[in-house]
């Protein structure tokens, strides 16, 4: 029987392939009593297996390829702290020595109490950081219970795979979770795309089904119950649909999308070196959102202007200490260099009370409402010296090329007068010991809060640019969490709110002369490049992967007719006209 599941998109294109669950290895746990001569055996096995998931970690992360997206890394490591934390390695040993109980069940007593911490957590990336703590003890279950670690695969299961490789089709992986680690070994097979029950934009499965360019659907809730082995599926990553057990007709629409998605990806290759400009002669400029160094690779690829955004907090995090000021000196040197002259917007950290750092007692603590608390350039102005050390890095790399620093999450003007002191401060600092710095640096905010929005103009006069962070600003002015699935469908970018908000940032900073750009999702939104060119934005920054999308938009598009068109949406007030105005500017 034919049913469709709907779900959120976070990965566009189509898969059709065959079914392959991934049954978590805690639904078969049992319960039993252990021995009081065999408890300190009991405590000795859930050690050993503890010891054999963090070699499993350590040889998947050293064998690596160059070419494998940079989160890789990242997600091991984080998976190996997680499972060095005490809460996961003494906790269990308690249970059973005070329960007398069996590893497994003790183990996942002390999950399921971590898991409903995070759960009382606001901060949406924190609180979808359980489920790591849930794929790592997965992870440890595996071992405890004999089954097959998807690191360690047997030959069994290497058939399996073969055999489904061999049917029509690719295969397509159904799990209420995935882990990096897991994804990693499925890499080495033929596969289309992924779905599961739990996650968010935010979630492990989506960054890593981006980086992979694969189609992938979460928070599907029910998917791993409803689909058996083998069943015919066709995900469509962009409408966030899965459609179990088609039928030929079906099908064979969906091949056809697929095959026409795959031509015009091919044909989109062809402008990654021509310019960016409107039909009447308006330059564009489309830059690149990177996490890491090797993400410049995909950029340069796609014939982006430079980098947007570096969210250089993906150096501090996951990891045992911070990175000391050399290091990152080389990390954004690397950037710079390998960008050949074109502009590096580096965004200093973007990290607070509710993103824990794990080095000599930083970021102890949670806050009551973590997305409201002590983050971004709040937390930087409250730790100093860490501040000025990557100051100093960033502007060490400014002499390698064109650096701009990006300060996040600003709302009073205090908070930029403070940073602009402390970056003349480390100014100070390198000239007194003689490194060399280009002192032309150009220093710019973010606009992720409605009360900068509104303030505009007099955080223009102290800033050389502006970046409009469509994410949290949306999230912000409409009160939602984004990475909840069941609130997901009130997080609205054409609330007229948000329209005005939008809009009229990029007006009042056309009135002060200060460039400004848009590096939230919205940037990267086929469907929203003519209403920002309509608002007058000349600057673009997304994904790498979206880029050449929204390049053949502006290279069909007409500025004077955007503008005029966006006019007419901005005083629309109904939802329903609001949308048929977009509908039509669109068409």
């Amino acid at each position: 029987m034919t049913f469709a599941l709907h779900g959120i998109g976070v990965s566009g294109g189509i898969a059709i392939g065959r079914a392959h669950l991934v049954t978590p290895v805690a639904l078969d746990v049992s319960h039993y009593l252990v021995e009081p001569s065999r408890v300190a055996a009991e405590v000795a096995r859930f050690q050993a297996a503890l010891d054999t998931v963090q070699a499993e970690l350590k040889s998947l992360h050293a064998s690596l390829a160059h070419t494998s997206p940079g989160e890789l890394g990242a997600f091991l490591d984080l998976h190996s702290l997680i499972l060095a934390d005490p809460m996961l390695t003494r906790e269990p040993v308690r249970i059973i020595e005070e329960r007398r109980c069996n590893a497994e069940w003790a183990l996942i007593q002390q999950m399921d109490a971590l898991v409903a911490q995070f759960d009382e957590i606001e901060d949406e990336y924190l609180r979808e950081r359980k489920n790591d703590v849930v794929q790592v003890v997965e992870r440890v279950l595996k071992v405890l219970v004999g089954a097959d670690s998807l690191a360690r695969t047997s030959l069994s299961r290497t058939q399996k795979l073969k055999a489904l490789q061999s049917l029509e089709g690719e295969m397509v992986v159904v799990a209420h979770d995935l882990s990096p680690a897991d994804m990693l070994v499925f890499k080495e097979h033929r596969f289309a795309g992924f779905v599961t029950d739990v996650g968010g934009a935010t979630s492990h499965t989506a960054i890593m089904a981006r980086s992979l360019s694969l189609p992938a659907v979460v928070a599907l809730h029910h998917a791993r119950e409803l689909i058996a082995e083998d069943d015919w599926l066709i995900l469509d990553g962009t409408a966030g649909v899965l459609i179990v057990a088609p039928d030929a007709a079906v099908l064979e629409e969906y091949k056809l999308k697929r095959r026409t998605l795959q031509l015009e990806r091919k044909k989109l290759m062809r402008l990654a070196s021509a310019p960016a400009a409107t039909l009447d002669g308006e330059a564009v400029d489309l830059l690149a959102n990177i996490e890491l160094p090797d993400d410049v690779k995909a950029a340069n690829e796609a014939g982006a202007a430079g980098v947007g955004l570096f969210r250089t907090e993906f150096l501090f995090m996951n990891r045992a200490e911070l990175p000391g000021e050399d290091e990152q000196f080389e990390a954004y040197r690397e950037v710079v260099r390998s960008m050949g002259g074109q502009p590096v917007v580096i965004r200093t950290l973007d990290i607070g009370a509710d993103k824990q750092l794990d080095a000599d007692g930083v970021g102890d603590g949670v806050a009551l409402n973590p997305a409201l608390g002590l983050r971004a350039i709040r937390y930087c102005l409250a730790e100093p010296q860490m501040f000025l050390a990557q100051l100093r890095a960033i502007l060490r790399a400014s002499h390698y090329g064109s650096v701009r620093i990006l300060l996040p999450m600003i709302a009073h003007l205090h908070e930029v007068e403070q940073a602009l002191a402390m970056i003349d401060q480390a100014r100070a600092q390198l000239d007194a010991i003689g490194i060399p710095h280009d002192r032309s640096v150009k220093v710019g905010g973010m606009i992720e809060i409605p009360a900068a929005a509104l303030t505009v103009g007099q955080l223009a006069k102290k800033l050389d640019y502006l970046s409009i962070g469509t994410n949290d600003l949306i999230q912000y002015t409409l009160a939602i969490d984004r990475a909840d699935d069941q609130v997901a469908s009130l997080y609205d970018p054409l609330h007229p709110a948000v329209l005005q908000l939008v809009a009229g940032t990029i007006r009042a900073a056309g009135r002060a002369g200060v460039p400004v750009a848009v590096c939230g999702e919205m940037a990267g939104e086929v469907a929203m490049t003519r209403l920002l060119l309509g608002m007058g934005l000349r600057q673009f920054s997304m994904h790498p992967a979206q880029l050449l999308e929204v390049k053949q938009r502006i290279l069909t598009s007409s500025r004077a007719d955007c503008e005029a068109q966006v006019k007419r949406i901005l005083r629309a007030e109904e939802p329903d006209r609001l949308r048929e105005l977009i509908a039509a500017l669109n068409a």
